[in-house]
């Protein structure tokens, strides 16, 4: 199952003369990527590259920001696809010390700043959350808030008409379970909606 991390982690490395600052942070999708690598030119404007990896869905990313092709990007990816991460960017602002690496020497320095961040990461379980809607009559709307709150689910949505309406949210692997106990509780008068 794939991992998360549970907040930013950190490196900075010095190799033969040039500075790489890497970070590796959850991340829901590339446009958020974008925006962050953007913040971090503005935190660094005297960098010489801001190089990134993103691991999310279908919007994933290697970008080498100007180093020769395939010698930044990619082998940040390959470290986050190692780790068996999900959801995560990583980033690495190189400031060049005036020494060339070579292609073997910039792998290697990348693919360090971001394994060495991740020395120190906490890892969470990713957990797919599937959502759940369901009409029921007005006095069951008690026992079915206690039950969400009992299975740690979240309450997306609460509409009163002629009846209640719920969006609620939980894991997948918890979705079957709960829905038993609430037509159990319900006595069939809990409606699902697909």
């Amino acid at each position: 199952m794939p991992n998360t991390l549970a907040s930013a982690v950190h490196s900075d490395l010095t190799i033969k003369k040039s500075r790489f600052i890497g970070c590796v942070e959850p991340m829901r999708d590339r446009a958020s990527a974008q925006a962050r690598v953007l913040e971090l030119w503005r935190q660094h404007p005297g960098a010489t590259h801001v190089c990134w990896a993103l691991l999310a869905g279908g919007q994933s990313a290697a970008v080498d920001d100007g180093e020769p092709s395939g010698t930044a990007g990619r082998p940040m990816l390959e470290v986050l696809r190692h780790q068996d991460l999900e959801g995560v960017l990583a980033t690495v602002v190189r400031y060049y010390g005036g020494i060339n690496l070579g292609a073997g020497g910039l792998v290697r320095a990348y693919t360090d700043a971001v394994a060495s961040a991740l020395t120190g990461a906490v890892k969470v379980p990713l957990t797919k959350l599937r959502v759940l809607r369901c009409t029921l009559p007005y006095a069951l709307e008690g026992t079915v808030r206690r039950e969400i709150d009992a299975a740690r689910a979240t309450l997306v949505d609460v509409t009163h008409d002629s009846v209640v309406a719920m969006t609620i949210s939980l894991p997948e692997p918890d979705a079957a379970t709960f829905i038993a106990r609430l037509n159990d509780a319900g006595q069939g008068r809990i409606g699902w909606v697909d």
